[in-house]
C-alpha cells in the first residue's frame, strides 16, 4: 500500500515558508586528520552517507552514521573529527527555514538534534543525487526544492512538539497565523486521534470562542470539521488502495460502515461508492482526452446516471 503523507508540515501553505540556502553545498569527504571548532549564525543539517563523523555539540557527544542526520543549530559550538580510516562522506547545507517572511520556524519547533531517517531507502539516492550535482559555488534551483524535500524528512522524524512560546513576540495578524497554522499541523498529523482537534484549541494562546472563529475563518472549517476532512483524505487513500469500504472505515476507527459511508458524503459530498466509481472512470476512462471542466462534468454525470 502507498505511504500516505501525514507529515508535521504537510498542511502548511508552502507561501507561507520562505526556505533559504545560505551557501553552496558542502561535500563532506573527510580522512581521519579531518577535525573542524566552529559554530554558524544559521541553522546546519548534516546527513552521513558513508563512514563515521564523530561530533561534541555545546559539549554533548554524537555519532554520525549511514542514514543518519544532524541539525546543528545557529549559534551552537560544535566540534567535528573523523576516528577511523574510512573516509566519512555526507553532506552538509547550511539554510534559514522563515514562516511568514520574517521569524524563524526552527525555533518554534522542539526537535530531536539527531534521528536516523526512517525513510533512508528512499532518501539515499536523493542525497547522493543532491551531493553529486550540486555547483562548487552556487545553489541551484533544483537543489532548493530537493533541500526542503530532505529537510521535511528530518523534521517528520526529529519532531517533539512546538514550543509552548515563541520565539518572538508576534504582531497584528502573525500571533494567529502561526496559532492557526499550528493548530492545523496537529490536526493534520494525526487525524485519528479522538482528542487532537481540542487539543490544538486548548494550545492556542487565545479566548476558546476567538479562537475557533479565526480558524475557521482562515481554514473554512472548525477544527473538528477539519479533523473529519483530514479523516476521510486518510479514507479516500484506503479505498483507492483496494480496501473495502467496512475495511477502510475500520482504518480511520469506525466500527459501523453505514456511519462511515454518511459521514464520508457529508464531508466529501458523494459516497464511498460514488468516490471509487469516479476513480475507476479516470483510471480506465478517455477523460484525459477532455479538459479538466469536461473530465469534472462527465464524472458528474456518471456518477447521477450510476444505480443505487
Amino acid at each position: 500500500m502507498d505511504e500516505i503523507e501525514g507529515g508535521i508540515l504537510s498542511s502548511v501553505p508552502p507561501a507561507a515558508l520562505n526556505l533559504n540556502l545560505t551557501r553552496a553545498t558542502i561535500k563532506m569527504e573527510h580522512s581521519r586528520t579531518w577535525q573542524i571548532d566552529k559554530s554558524n549564525q544559521v541553522d546546519d543539517l548534516i546527513i552521513c552517507l558513508e563512514g563515521r563523523g564523530h561530533y561534541l555539540v555545546d559539549g554533548e557527544a554524537r555519532v554520525l552514521e549511514p542514514g543518519d542526520a544532524m541539525l546543528i543549530f545557529r549559534g551552537q559550538r560544535f566540534v567535528g573529527w573523523n576516528e577511523q580510516a574510512v573516509t566519512y562522506r555526507g553532506v552538509a547545507q547550511h539554510f534559514t527555514l522563515d514562516i511568514y517572511g520574517r521569524h524563524n520556524l526552527i525555533a518554534q519547533m522542539d526537535l530531536k538534534p539527531k534521528v536516523k531517517l526512517s525513510r533512508w531507502p528512499l532518501l539515499e539516492p536523493l542525497v547522493r543525487h543532491y551531493r553529486q550535482s550540486a555547483p562548487p559555488s552556487s545553489v541551484t534551483l533544483g537543489q532548493h526544492h530537493l533541500f526542503m524535500v530532505l529537510l521535511i524528512a528530518f523534521i517528520d522524524d526529529a519532531f517533539l512538539g512546538w514550543v509552548d512560546r515563541p520565539s518572538f513576540q508576534p504582531e497584528g495578524t502573525e500571533g494567529l497565523d502561526l496559532a492557526v497554522m499550528k493548530a492545523i499541523t496537529m490536526i493534520s498529523a494525526n487525524p485519528l486521534d479522538p482528542d487532537i482537534a481540542g487539543r490544538a484549541t486548548e494550545a492556542a494562546p487565545y479566548n476558546r470562542d476567538y479562537f475557533l472563529r479565526e480558524f475557521q475563518k482562515r481554514v473554512g472549517r472548525t477544527p473538528r470539521k477539519y479533523q473529519e476532512f483530514k479523516r476521510m483524505e486518510r479514507a479516500m487513500h484506503f479505498l483507492e488502495a483496494g480496501l473495502s469500504v467496512t475495511a477502510a472505515a475500520a482504518e480511520v476507527g469506525y466500527g459501523d460502515p453505514y456511519y462511515f459511508s454518511r459521514m464520508f458524503k457529508r464531508t466529501l459530498g458523494l459516497s464511498p461508492r460514488d468516490h471509487m466509481n469516479r476513480i475507476r472512470r479516470s483510471r480506465h476512462g478517455n477523460l484525459l482526452a477532455f479538459d479538466e471542466h469536461e473530465q469534472q462534468r462527465l464524472l458528474a454525470t456518471e456518477t447521477e446516471k450510476a444505480p443505487a
